[in-house]
């Protein structure tokens, strides 16, 4: 028995890890932009390689051979944002802020948000994580306050000289403001999508920021993270949304727990199409799409 438990130890041991590789692999691919890319390369090479093999194709396996090199840079490139995302994360586990302040900053947020959904005052709000937003935004202007509900709402009040761009918030404090994000590439968004979302959008596709968005035109309150867009979602469903992603609880500092929350990380609140007629108190989430989100 112990000599048969030598002999398959190994075996067993890389097909465990095989196994796990593969599950998370696949539910991070499953729900990122590159998806469809993914799933129609591997199937066309599946299909070159069962029709290789059934008609003994020698030349034509010889090249899937040679060209695998080829096909693992492709992976890379399709998937750069999300492996880049994942890096940064495991390069800067844990995070060192208490829960208690994580979830004043999250209040912070709320009630910013609420004031200017109120005066119908557009708004970017994006709160720094892992990747250093410096990176990925063209300007701004350095601020280095406090994060308060009457800081942010004087930034973005329209007659002042800065309301303009984004705001980043790092570490519960303001650090830069009239910040440009960069503009998502999606071709799936309606014309009449807003700059606002767009950029949300965009930044969120290239870092692990929470980018929060108030319309101007119809006050509807939304959220980007991840490549991932909900719009018009209440007060509440948006306070759930930033605990569960931004409060250290939810992060793990177990290696294996944190993979299993990243993998299955995402905005869960269902989307629903804002009224322009409809009040601000919380109201019930629908699914819709990100396509017509207001500017």
């Amino acid at each position: 028995m112990w000599e048969f438990l030598l002999k398959v130890w190994k075996p067993l041991l890389e097909i465990l890890i095989l196994t796990v590789g593969i599950y998370y692999a696949l539910r991070i691919v499953r729900r990122t932009r590159g998806a469809p890319v993914a799933l129609g390369f591997v199937v066309v090479l599946l299909a070159l390689v069962l029709v290789s093999f059934l008609l003994d194709l020698k030349v034509l396996r010889y090249l899937l051979g040679a060209f695998t090199a080829y096909f693992v840079l492709a992976v890379v490139v399709i998937f750069q944002p999300e492996l880049r995302r994942m890096l940064a994360e495991l390069g800067n586990l844990p995070l060192f802020a208490t829960a208690h302040e994580q979830r004043e900053n999250v209040e912070v947020i709320i009630q910013t948000v609420e004031r200017l959904a109120d005066a119908r005052i557009g708004a970017l709000i994006a709160i720094e994580q892992t990747i250093n937003l410096l990176e990925a935004v063209e300007s701004g202007v350095m601020v280095d306050c406090e994060a308060t509900p009457e800081m942010l709402e004087t930034i973005f009040f329209p007659n002042n000289a800065i309301h303009d761009g984004g705001v980043i918030i790092k570490g519960g404090r303001i650090a830069f403001a009239a910040c440009i994000f960069p503009m998502t590439q999606r071709q799936d968004l309606s014309k009449s999508t807003g700059t606002r979302h767009r950029a949300a959008i965009g930044l969120s596709e290239e870092t692990d920021a929470v980018v929060v968005v108030v319309s101007e035109e119809t006050s509807a309150i939304s959220y980007a993270y991840k490549g991932e867009f909900v719009r018009g979602v209440s007060l509440e469903a948006l306070r759930v949304f930033l605990t569960s992603v931004l409060v250290t609880p939810s992060r793990s500092r177990n290696w294996m727990a944190w993979l299993r929350s990243w993998a299955a990380s995402g905005p869960r609140p269902a989307q629903v199409e804002p009224s322009k007629s409809a009040p601000l108190a919380p109201r019930p989430a629908t699914t819709t799409t990100t396509t017509g989100a207001a500017k």
